[in-house]
């Protein structure tokens, strides 16, 4: 399975969840918050990253759930 980043974006008056290059959403559902819980646990997964999507198409929120190398070794 391939690390992609799952983005949760605006479908019409639903939300989708995307995999980072996908033309086809994985889910649509009819909340913003349904959305954000299943690219959670896609991310989780996946050990990749999540990125929430306003309205108006700007990323408002991201999570890391992969290695993290934060804080940096050294």
């Amino acid at each position: 399975m391939s690390k992609k980043n799952q983005h949760v974006v605006p479908s019409g008056k639903n939300w989708a969840v995307k995999g980072a290059g996908n033309s086809k959403a994985t889910r649509i559902v009819k909340t913003q918050k349904e959305a954000s819980g299943i690219a959670r646990e896609i991310a989780k997964n996946q050990g990749s990253e999540m990125f929430i999507h306003g309205r108006n198409g700007q990323i408002r929120e991201r999570n890391t759930y992969g290695s993290d190398p934060y804080p940096p070794k050294g």
